[in-house]
């Protein structure tokens, strides 16, 4: 008992995870009363917020049954407490605080339980970073929630292949066998790309299947002459064009060919009738105006965050008349993230653009919707995320690729090497 401490947490924490309210074991959960007049504005918002918020709610009404919200309830089945603080003081060395916003009067209601509470440690669990630059400024104790945060550094990253340095007399055998049996003292994940040296100067690329390392085969070919520029976009197309691997994660900087070879590997695949339609959505991440905002219907509004998407056809196609026609005939479908639950996908190829904006959470939501015969793509560079309350060791691209690099369902290619120009590459390196 000496050890449990006092959780101050905040409502950026319980509509980005509403299982949080559940995750600090052996403490003491606190939410100030104003949380509860927070939570109560997103209950009616489309998507996860307002699907946390309501969460949120009906777990504190079924809570009252077993105690009062104004007292410590032991949480069953836990060792965990909940109680809601309704008491907030005005800190009085503080004439300039603005009690009237709610971040300070979770400040103030956690500034109160350290004075009153001075045995134990009071914490304030905040995804907004300014909030807790100001309880540090007080002598608040503030962290981050951690939950889904990757305890990994860039060595650690996965870049989805490895090098195997063997000698040109095996490398012929690669090719006149088309295979090559590993032996047991070599091991490479499922659906991880090889790219195999040998001794002078012969190479090999492959990828791990069931103890093997296989040939790449699979070219596009049937809606544009797509070449590869580089190994990294070989094994992406491969991974891409393979009806086995369901869902493809690619990461890497801005120019890289990410989001042009999925498309064309999407069409591709549309064309050849294994997939019946195109679905891409993407986390809608506004700098200065929100979607609800913008006029127009939900396509309208969607078109800002489109212009990349109709760059890359106008790039295949010289203009965009094939994608504009691909859309009136429903084979290709806009679906914003936050409208997608609900919903199934099959025979679909669904492609989240710009995944490292997205939570964990959000991208569970969006795997989970699809369903036979799809195929899922997850797009997007871990080194730009426009939202504050995640970043490079917890925005859900990251977490995905990290959780699935031991799946049979999953391969990953890190594309490091930008092609847009040699100064929009340079640009990514330097600046």
């Amino acid at each position: 008992m000496g050890n449990r401490k006092i959780l101050v947490v905040d409502t950026s924490v319980l509509l980005y995870d509403m299982q949080s309210i559940h995750s600090f074991p052996g403490n003491d959960v606190v939410l100030p009363l104003v949380v509860l007049d927070e939570l109560d504005r997103f209950k009616d918002k489309p998507g996860l917020l307002g699907e946390s918020a309501r969460y949120i709610n009906r777990f504190l009404d079924t809570l009252r049954e077993h105690g009062k919200l104004n007292e410590s309830i032991p949480i069953p089945g836990t060792d965990q407490t909940l109680r809601v603080e309704l008491r907030a003081p005005e800190i009085n060395e503080l004439n300039a605080f603005d009690y009237s916003r709610g971040d300070n009067k979770i400040i103030a209601a956690a500034y109160y339980l350290k004075n009153q509470n001075p045995e134990k440690k009071v914490k304030l669990i905040t995804k907004d970073i300014n909030l807790r630059v100001k309880c540090d400024a007080l002598g608040i104790f503030a962290e981050d929630y951690f939950n889904d945060h990757l305890d990994i550094d860039a060595s650690q990253e996965y870049i989805g292949w490895e090098l195997f340095q063997t000698n040109d007399e095996e490398i012929n055998l690669m090719y006149e066998n088309e295979e090559y049996k590993l032996s047991s003292d070599l091991k490479f994940l499922e659906n991880e790309f090889i790219l195999v040296k040998g001794n002078i100067s012969k190479s090999f690329l492959g990828i791990h299947k069931a103890g093997k390392i296989l040939p790449l085969k699979r070219k596009v070919s049937s809606i544009i002459r797509l070449e590869p520029r580089n190994k990294e976009q070989n094994f992406a197309i491969d991974a891409l064009l393979d009806p086995e691997i369901p869902l493809v994660t690619l990461t890497g900087l801005a120019g890289s060919g990410k989001t042009f070879i999925t498309l064309m590997c999407a069409l591709e695949g549309l064309h050849d009738g294994a997939y019946e339609r195109i679905v891409i959505t993407r986390s809608i991440q506004p700098v200065g105006r929100d979607l609800g905002y913008l006029p127009g219907d939900m396509h309208d509004k969607m078109d800002p965050w489109l212009a990349p998407i109709a760059d890359n056809i106008k790039s295949a196609f010289k203009d965009t008349t094939y994608f504009d026609i691909m859309i009136e005939k429903h084979k290709i479908e806009i679906a914003p993230l936050a409208y997608i639950r609900g919903r199934t996908f099959n025979d679909s190829f669904v492609i989240v653009d710009e995944a490292q904006n997205a939570t964990i959470h959000e991208l569970k939501t969006i795997i989970t919707r699809v369903g036979t015969g799809s195929k899922i793509v997850l797009l997007g560079d871990t080194d730009q995320i426009d939202t504050p309350y995640i970043d490079k060791k917890s925005n859900g691209l990251s977490n995905v690729v990290e959780r699935f690099k031991y799946s049979k369902n999953h391969a990953h290619v890190k594309l490091d090497k930008g092609q847009r120009s040699e100064i929009a590459s340079e640009a990514s390196k330097i600046l």
